[in-house]
């Protein structure tokens, strides 16, 4: 439980938070209404996001102390407040062609202006955020390095193709491409830069790498990220950025409230990164050796939703259920996994 506690007392200053906004603009009833809201948000933030955690802390497990404290502490401001608030404001500015000062006071004293400027350019957002996300999973996937296999025999076959250079990011092209098919003429050149935009942001952080770290060699992303230092913590929040995307634009579904929806995010990022610590500590990924397969699964599930999103209405919550049945599959597979291996031991 020690793990939880900040995001508890996070959780208490951001509903009281919500209470204060809610009553100062409607009484008690607002009140209510606004904590209410703020729960809901916390609990579809954690749903989403928790294939995220998994990731992270199949990461983290191999940084030095400095490096996971930068990330848990550093991370979730930039996380909370760069992701769930700046960034959202940053594309209306864009969007609007207005200044930051005067994107924030549309969002207080219009939200459903504020919400369809955002929800207008959806599509760039899930294109860039989709393709991210589609080689995370690839390079999970395509890894030829990759000892234990989920999926046995099929798994190891697909991991046998990482072999192949820049596969990875030949598939993301191509999806991406074929992506395009699905929206308008009029908005195919922007949604084609924001999907490679993805695509630069993931390759550009082995470049950052290999020009800000002191390692010999920078390698690929793939084993980057295992040391920790500057890609790494790149990687990461890039990443979160990407998970956050779908919450910050599902939440204006629920409530059209700029503030409430930055408190009932930021309770659900901080119980993400509590569990990111959780896994860490607790060694979690190492007793269930499948959690990190069901993790990249999710997050390859969630890449092509995120693209099928630019032309379809996909609800939040079967999105956060079919991340949750990836990973209660891949615990049960983990859990038969050690069981077997306890009585092959026990009969030798």
């Amino acid at each position: 439980m020690k793990h939880f506690r900040m995001s508890f007392i996070v959780t208490f200053l951001c509903l009281a938070g919500a209470g204060w906004w809610g009553y100062e603009h409607t009484g008690w009833a607002g009140a209510l209404s606004a904590v209410g809201i703020a729960v809901i948000l916390g609990v579809m933030e954690v749903s989403l996001s928790f294939d995220n955690a998994v990731v992270n802390a199949s990461v983290l497990k191999t940084w030095d102390k400095f490096w996971q404290s930068l990330f848990l502490g550093v991370g979730i401001v930039i996380a909370v407040f760069g992701m769930r608030l700046l960034f959202p404001l940053v594309i209306v500015a864009q969007a609007a062609d207005l200044g930051l000062v005067e994107v924030w006071n549309l969002a207080l004293n219009d939200p459903n202006a504020y919400s369809m400027h955002l929800t207008n350019h959806h599509a760039e957002v899930a294109a860039f955020g989709g393709i991210f996300l589609l080689l995370v999973f690839l390079n999970f996937l395509l890894d030829d390095k990759k000892e234990m296999h989920w999926l046995g025999h099929i798994e190891e076959k697909l991991g046998a193709l990482g072999k192949i250079s820049s596969i990875s990011v030949m598939v993301a092209l191509g999806t991406l491409m074929a992506s395009l098919t699905m929206i308008d003429d009029a908005q195919k050149l922007v949604v084609l830069t924001a999907g490679l935009w993805g695509v630069l942001t993931y390759v550009g952080v082995d470049v950052v790498s290999g020009l800000l770290e002191s390692e010999e060699s920078a390698g690929n992303v793939g084993d980057l990220i295992k040391r920790g230092g500057i890609g790494g913590f790149l990687y990461l929040e890039v990443l979160d950025a990407s998970f956050s995307f779908d919450g910050v634009i599902g939440a204006f579904a629920i409530t059209k409230d700029v503030v409430i929806i930055m408190l009932g995010l930021a309770i659900g990022a901080m119980f993400v990164r509590s569990m990111t610590v959780f896994l860490v500590k607790k060694g979690t990924l190492d007793e269930f050796v499948f959690l990190e397969h069901g993790a990249h699964y999710a997050i390859g599930i969630l890449a092509f939703i995120m693209l099928a999103s630019m032309k379809f209405h996909i609800p939040e919550i079967f999105t956060g259920l079919i991340g949750v049945a990836f990973i209660l599959a891949s615990l049960w597979s983990s859990v038969r996994h050690r069981r077997k291996h306890e009585a092959l031991a026990v009969a030798a």
